[in-house]
């Protein structure tokens, strides 16, 4: 066995995935049985080869559906990461320059007491 220890972070974000994938199975056998109903026509070797299609072409299209949301996120995080940046730095240059106006304002102060 392998003695490294288990991240149950990455374990749950695995089996999520997985159930994730196997819903989408389900609902892509669903839909496609859905879609094949109205084709009364067909034989059962074809509704089974286009319901099987059909579900294959749904799951790739889900897939591709997430890989976007993940590049979006993706973008959208390093977006806010950067605006954070900025105002920090802002916030910084403000807040420095706040406790040089105050010092400033203490030595002319303690000056004009001295006179």
């Amino acid at each position: 066995m392998d003695e490294r220890p288990v991240d149950a972070g990455a374990l749950i974000n695995e089996l999520e995935g997985h159930l994730l994938i196997e819903a989408t199975w389900g609902e892509g056998r669903a839909e496609a049985d859905r879609f094949t109903r109205q084709f009364g026509w067909l034989t059962d070797s074809q509704r089974a080869e286009v319901e099987e299609r059909f579900t294959e072409e749904y799951v790739s299209l889900a897939r591709l559906s997430w890989q976007r949301t993940v590049q979006r996120g993706a973008e959208l995080r390093g977006e806010y990461e950067e605006a954070y940046r900025v105002l920090r730095r802002r916030l910084l240059g403000v807040w420095v320059f706040g406790m040089g106006l105050l010092s400033a304002v203490g030595v002319v102060a303690v000056s004009l007491a001295r006179r």
